[in-house]
């Protein structure tokens, strides 16, 4: 709950597939990630935008024609991170997590060298 609204955690796209892979692995190093998301989903739910703020000039262009308006990273363990965007109503915030990557593919989709 947050200012008097349920806050809903929703992963999209390549999130979910992200996830989903995560969750078939057995290595510590998924484990390790899945506990930093779910611990990170916690936080969340009591404060959506515990999350860096991205600067509307830097969100790259393929989260742009999802027509995001908004952007926040958020550090995993293992210099993974994931990338979420709000969304709200009078009665509850919808919190998509759109990207949940590895430190290289993170630098790749921010065009990163």
């Amino acid at each position: 709950m947050y200012a008097g609204k349920e806050v809903r955690i929703l992963l999209k796209g390549q999130a979910k597939n992200s996830y989903l892979a995560l969750k078939k692995r057995t290595d510590k190093e998924s484990q390790s990630i899945l506990n930093s998301i779910e611990r990170i989903k916690t936080i969340l739910k009591d404060n959506p935008q515990f999350g860096d703020p991205i600067a509307k000039r830097l969100i790259p262009k393929s989260l742009k024609d999802l027509n995001i308006q908004n952007l926040y990273r958020v550090e995993l363990s293992n210099y993974w991170r994931m990338l979420y965007t709000l969304e709200g109503n009078k009665i509850e915030i919808f919190l998509f997590v759109l990207n949940i990557a590895g430190h290289k593919e993170y630098d790749k989709l921010f065009g990163y060298k």
